[in-house]
């Protein structure tokens, strides 16, 4: 079993959601980065950030704290939240990151998400949350 750490992104903020609603928020007094750099030093092999706000607006939000979440640690970073469009991908891999979660719009066009796969050979994630 590998256990993967998550970083949920809102407003550049580290959150919780309470059972996914948005606005039922807990905000933690730490900074991205700095909790990657934690969960590292533990011993996680993967990250999972989520951008929250992006989740909500179709479109990625929260890339440059995202991009120095990257900088932050030596492992492997994956990310979703919004990731719906080529451009996304495309920014998403120019931020750094290993991995890009698609849900949504890989359920509503199945063609489009085959083509991702195809050009991002094991760099794309289905997100079925």
């Amino acid at each position: 079993m590998q256990l993967i750490p998550a970083i949920d992104l809102s407003e550049g903020r580290c959150v919780r959601l309470y059972k996914g609603r948005f606005d039922e928020v807990t905000h933690y007094d730490v900074a991205p980065a700095v909790l990657a750099q934690q969960y590292s030093a533990a011993g996680a092999a993967w990250l999972h950030v989520v951008d929250l706000d992006g989740a909500k607006a179709g479109r990625p939000v929260n890339g440059e704290v995202i991009r120095k979440i990257r900088d932050a640690v030596k492992i492997p970073v994956q990310v979703g939240g919004g990731m719906r469009e080529d451009a996304h991908l495309a920014d998403a891999f120019a931020w750094g990151v290993d991995r890009v979660v698609v849900g949504t719009r890989a359920l509503k066009d199945p063609a489009w998400f085959r083509d991702a796969c195809e050009r991002f050979p094991g760099r794309i994630i289905l997100g079925l949350d």
